[in-house]
Parts: C-alpha cells; structure tokens; sequence
C-alpha cells in the first residue's frame, strides 16, 4: 500500500476529492491528520461505500439526476467516484458520457454547481500565459480542450461545452487509468452565436458573437503557446471544434505539440475497428469493401482517410482505394460534376464512375440512390440527421450484402441515423450495427442482438496511455490504425457469430493497456519512441495505469 504525506487543515483534505475518504479514513489518521470529530464514528471500506453509493445511485428518478448525483460525488471524492463507475460501468457510463453529457451542456449555465478545469476567455486573453503558468507546479499529462462550438450533434452549445473535456478525461482515467490529478479540461471561451444564450442573462459565459478569422487563430495560439511553455510533454487532445477549425487547427499544431483530434481521428480509429471486425463474418476483406457515408464533415472524412490508410496496407493503391467510396452531403454524391470543398476532393467520384447510374437528378444524387447503384457492404452515418437511414435504404443494403454492418454514428441519441431494434427488423437480424449512442439490446425472434455503441473510449485512452507514457513526439496515423487493429482483435464477433463487434467496457481497462503496447511499438517503427524492448513496454505501460484505491495517509512533519 503506498503512502501519502499531507501537508494540509483537515477540512481542506475532505474537501479536496483527490484527498477525500469520507468514511474510510482509519483511526490512525483520523488521528494523524486531526480528523476527529469530523467524521462519523464507523470506519468504512471503500468496498462497502461502493454499495452504498450504488444504492443512492439507484435511487435517483431521472436521468439527469444520476448526472448530478455522480458528478457530485467525483467533485467530493474522486477514489470513490471511480471505484464505482468501473465497477458498473456499463450501466454509469451513460450517464457520465453521452448521451446525457449533451442535455446537460444545453442546461449548464442552469446547472453549474463546482468550478473543474480553466476557463479561458478572449477578454481576458492577455492572462492566458499567467495562468497556466501558474499551474506548473502540478503534473499534467493530458488536456482536453474545447471551444463549444459543435458539440455533439447539438451544434454550438457556447459554454456548456465544457462538459465534454470534463466527460472525456473521466474516460481517460476510468480506461486508460491516467491518474486524474494528471488531467486538465480547457474551455476556451470565444463567445456563442447560439441566440438563446446572448439573449440569456444568466449564461455563464461571454455574452458576444464568435471571434472569427486571425483574432480567433492568434487566441488559440496564445493558447497553445502557453500550454507548450509550462508542460513541454503534455498530450492535447482538439475536441468537438466546428467543421471550419477542426482540421486546421489539427493540421497546424499537430508538428507543435503533442496532439489529435478525437473527432478526426478516435472516431475514424474505432470505426476502422468495427470494420475489421466485421469483415471476419462477412468473408470480404477490408480493400474489397464498398463504403457509403451519409455526412462530409471532418469525422466523415477523417474515417474515409482512416479506412482507405488501412485499405493501403492490404495492397490497394491511395487512388484505388478513394474510389470504394461514396460520400453523400448536403449536396448529395460528392461527384465530378457538382460542387464540392477542397478537403473532400479525393473521395469525389469521376463522372465516369456513375454513369448508367438509375438517379432522379444526375446533379444530385440522394443516399438511397446509392444504396441502390453501388451496392456497398458497409453505411456510415456521421450527419446528424435523426432517422436518415430509412427502412428502404436498410432493406436495400441487405439485399447488396449477406452481412451489412450498419453504423448510425450521430449522438446523442436523439440526431442517430437508425435505431438498432428498427436496423435488426428491417433486415431480419442479417445486419451487424454499432451506434453513436448507447441503446437497449435487441430482441428478434428469440435472439438477443447485442446493442453497441462505436465509442472512442475504446480507443483514445490506449493512445494516450502510449503516449504519456513513453513520451512520444507526435502522433502518426499509423499508430490511431495499430489501436484500431489491436482493438479488432478483441471483439467478440470472432469468436460468436451473434457476438458484439467490440469487447464489453468492463474488459476495457486491459484491453486499453493492450492498445497501449501496439501504439508503442508502431510509434518505435515510425521513431516517434525511442527504441525498447516489448517486455519494458508492458512494465512501463502497467506502471503508468491507475486503478482507484486508498492510500495510506500521515501526516508531513
């Protein structure tokens, strides 16, 4: 058991969550730290205030009221908090994560109960490098930073975004196990051009329209600089940015400082994972496959990008694998002959390619009409748009495919493409589907159809755990598809031909250690790690992860 000295009031230790045992203090520090009389005479342990905890956890009536039930408790005790939720994680995570993180961003100014992380707003832009100065004395390992402008598919959200760096890190420690002392959410307040909000007295943020253009790019690099300067080797992780910021700010700090993109690249990580997985049951190799993806944003094209690198690895040229995919946005088929956006130039379709093609509007081509024309195996939704993969679309890809994996990826639940009970019906239990959001197992003819959600979580805290651990210098892509293959060897569907295409979350925390070793060592290939032996790997991979326990504390003379 390792000990910890204390240096500290007693009412400032049971009021700092990373210090607090509430009950579980024992009479020797009780009476080292002088906390008699503060707290109830019985010692508990931290087993049975576990199931004490679980009980009130039950007890709370609302889905929002178990948000704030747990969220009080990570903010009084965060040992506590943690030994909890992995003990039930399937059932807590969502309600610490999506989809209740998004109405609870929609209502934060209303909620906000306990300041967590730093606030950083461009009125008080000039004090941005005195205040992360002035947090050098801790150790921080990884930041999650936001600006709000599009979380979920909730869009801009203003302050209330916060809640998603504070959810992201809660899933970096309760998986990866970065110890949570080590973990910084950052809002970076730039203003909302959501109206409700500047027209609300009581929002808690900058009541102003969005900075834009060299103001906003030289506050984020205010931002960045500082960040670099007081914690050369921490890892950023860029979180929920509006389509206009996201790549470019990826593309701009990604040589600078230790960085991704959970957007852009975890989500892409952890599809490909899904991918994977599923072609074992459909007998179709990865480059054999063909792609349709309702939505061309940055997720959408950071998980064409992703797939068509692992594509790569199997033998297909770039340019051969682009053409395995079709892209449908606003403007319908990304196509030769219609308007389209720079970024999303190489997975355009010649015209040549669709030509014979049985389509309404030859300028605009709909997603069903793809279905229909290009026969794919494998339907991304990453568009938000609730209920977008209709019964014809899905009856039509199970037609095309013996096994057509079926990914409605918008969250939180409300902005998802299909419902999976609606995707096991409609295709007579022929289809395997993972979803954005967390939903009920399906039941269908007697069989139990397992109900999983393609979360990040599955992904970002092995990368992470990789990266603080052996300090790399950046990350590459090849390491986001080595977590990705890693992952895939996991899944259950391997094994089950009724199985899930991805472990349960309670095996998560090893399988992340697992991930974490496969990142390391494609970081050593691609000399972004320095050189070692695998078994040093592992020690220093397992060293690195925390799992929730008491120490012992004294008192520091």
């Amino acid at each position: 058991m390792d000990i910890v000295y204390l240096n500290m009031p007693a009412e400032q230790i049971l009021h700092t969550a990373l210090y607090n045992k509430g009950s579980a203090f024992t009479e020797e520090e009780r009476t080292e730290l002088g906390l008699h009389g503060l707290l109830p005479h019985h010692v508990s342990s931290l087993e049975s205030q576990v199931e004490r905890r679980y009980r009130n956890f039950l007890s709370q009536s609302s889905q929002l009221s178990r948000f704030v039930f747990l969220s009080a408790l990570q903010n009084r005790n965060e040992v506590l908090f943690y030994s909890l939720v992995r003990k039930h994680v399937s059932e807590m995570l969502p309600y610490i994560y999506t989809p209740t993180v998004g109405d609870v961003s929609l209502l934060y100014s209303s909620m906000h109960q306990e300041q967590r992380g730093l606030y950083l707003s461009y009125p008080e832009r000039d004090r941005i490098p005195q205040i992360i100065e002035q947090l050098k004395g801790k150790s921080i390992d990884v930041v999650v930073v936001t600006d709000g402008e599009r979380i979920l598919g909730l869009g801009d959200v203003g302050i209330g975004g916060m809640t998603i760096p504070i959810g992201k890190l809660s899933l970096y420690t309760l998986f990866g196990g970065i110890h949570p002392s080590r973990t910084l959410p950052v809002f970076l307040d730039v203003g909302t051009n959501n109206l409700e909000y500047l027209n609300d007295p009581h929002y808690m943020g900058w009541r102003h329209e969005r900075i834009t253009g060299e103001a906003y790019d030289d506050f984020v690099d205010l931002f960045v600089k500082a960040l670099k300067k007081a914690f050369p080797h921490v890892l950023l992780q860029w979180e929920d940015f509006a389509k206009s910021h996201a790549k470019p700010l990826l593309d701009r700090y990604k040589d600078e400082i230790l960085s991704f993109n959970d957007d852009i690249q975890g989500t892409a990580s952890v599809v490909l994972a899904a991918v994977l997985s599923a072609t074992r049951k459909q007998g179709i190799s990865l480059k054999d496959q063909t792609i349709a993806v309702l939505g061309g944003g940055s997720a959408g094209l950071g998980i064409c990008h992703k797939l068509v690198d692992a594509m790569v690895v199997e033998g297909y040229s770039r340019e051969e694998a682009y053409r395995r995919f079709y892209i449908v946005d606003r403007q319908g088929l990304l196509q030769s002959n219609c308007p389209y956006e720079d970024e999303q130039a190489p997975f355009v379709q010649p015209s040549k390619n669709i030509q014979g093609w049985k389509v309404e509007d030859g300028k605009k081509i709909s997603l069903l009409e793809v279905v229909c024309n290009a026969k794919p195996s494998v339907l991304i939704g990453v568009s938000t748009q609730t209920g977008a993969f209709t019964e014809q679309i899905i009856k039509t890809m199970a037609t095309n495919s013996a096994s057509p994996l079926i990914l409605p990826l918008s969250n939180p639940t409300v902005r998802s493409e299909a419902k999976p009970q609606d995707v096991i019906q409609w295709t007579e239990g022929k289809a395997l589907v993972a979803t954005g959001s967390p939903f009920a197992p399906v039941e269908y003819k007697g069989k139990l159809y397992p109900s999983v959600q393609c979360n990040n979580a599955y992904i970002f805290p092995g990368v992470g755990l990789a990266c603080i651990s052996f300090r790399a210098k950046k990350i590459t892509e090849k390491m986001f598809v080595a977590a990705a293959q890693e992952l895939s060897r996991h899944s259950p569907i391997l094994k089950d031909p009724l199985g899930s295409l991805f472990p349960s979350l309670e095996e998560l925390p090893r399988i992340s250690q697992d991930i974490a070793l496969a990142v390391a060592k494609m970081g050593i290939e691609e000399g972004v790690i320095p050189p070692q032996k695998e078994e040093e790997l592992k020690e220093i991979i397992a060293k690195n992860a925390w799992t929730p326990h008491y120490p012992i504390y004294k008192r520091k003379l």
